[in-house]
């Protein structure tokens, strides 16, 4: 049955992109799951690979079929859409499974950069794996990786959070969390939200280093560099904040030097303003790497300084 659906295949139309003008015809896509990195921003970041297999495609399982079909026009390519997103995964995995089964070539692609970087694909190349189907992944773009290196900020380690939470009170629990990862945090925001989060962040951080990651890859890409109160400030001022935006923070002690006491002393002052003593000894000396006895006297060091002056 899979063999017979592979040969009816290569009966089909010509699968062709363009490339400088000039029509190319893709060579024929092994039947699996493929994952293609799509630009996210500028359509000229994309590879040859990445054309070959969307216009070889038997389907493209897209999460908006209106971006895609802008991409897909510019290189003339005619592959069929179906959309794959967060509202219709749950119906649409088992249909694309059977094409799978039945030996054809699935393409799955995000809006742009990725796929399986904050999209539902995950559990589509869980069920792939499940049904023995082969899964190829195509790289590319990612804004992850293009904040990270235009950030200016330690490569090394990091750790992508993707989005915040929006409500508040569930968005600076999570930023306290993130403050004790001894990696650079990347994370995701977006524009009417971005001053609000990054004072959220300033307050769990600190005074660390960060970049305010825009428009990459766009014509108005910037990247804002600064500390993260100073950056919460410019954002909640008169900065742009239109578009899409990445957030980039530097590790405890920034590029690998360790912290110095004013900003021990800062991240536990932030720290005592919403947990315990305990919690907040706990929080900084893994944020910092210091012993716990160390931070723990100047935490009740601290903690004296606000009761003397509250008492007098």
């Amino acid at each position: 049955m899979r063999a017979d659906h592979a040969k009816e295949r290569t009966k089909e139309r010509t699968r062709t992109y363009l490339l400088a003008g000039q029509a190319v015809e893709a060579p024929r896509l092994p039947a699996g799951l493929h994952l293609v990195a799509t630009p996210i921003g500028n359509l000229g970041d994309i590879t040859l690979r990445a054309l070959e297999a969307l216009a070889a495609a038997d389907v493209i399982a897209c999460e908006d079929t209106r971006i895609t079909r802008r991409l897909l026009d510019h290189y003339g390519i005619a592959t069929p859409l179906t959309p794959y997103h967060e509202h219709n995964a749950a119906a649409a995995r088992p249909k694309l499974i059977a094409r799978l089964q039945a030996g054809e070539a699935v393409a799955l692609v995000s809006d742009a950069g990725t796929p399986l970087i904050s999209d539902p694909g995950f559990k589509l190349v869980r069920a792939a794996h499940e049904a023995a189907c082969a899964v190829t992944a195509l790289p590319g773009a990612s804004a992850t990786l293009a904040a990270l290196a235009s950030s200016g900020l330690p490569t090394d380690r990091f750790f992508f959070e993707g989005f915040l939470p929006a409500k508040e009170g569930q968005r600076k629990t999570r930023a306290a969390e993130l403050a004790r990862i001894p990696a650079t945090v990347i994370v995701f925001e977006s524009g009417p939200r971005l001053a609000r989060a990054l004072a959220d962040l300033a307050a769990a951080f600190g005074p660390r280093e960060a970049a305010v990651c825009r428009e990459l890859t766009k014509l108005h890409e910037e990247v804002r560099r600064g500390s993260l109160d100073t950056l919460a400030q410019a954002y909640a001022g008169d900065a742009e904040t239109r578009g899409e935006m990445v957030i980039v923070i530097a590790p405890p002690g920034g590029d690998g030097e360790p912290m110095n006491e004013d900003e021990v002393d800062a991240l536990l002052r932030r720290a005592l303003d919403r947990v315990s003593v305990k919690d907040a000894v706990s929080e900084v000396a893994n944020a910092t790497g210091r012993p716990r006895r160390e931070i723990y006297k100047r935490a009740l060091e601290l903690a004296g300084e606000t009761d003397d002056g509250a008492a007098s």
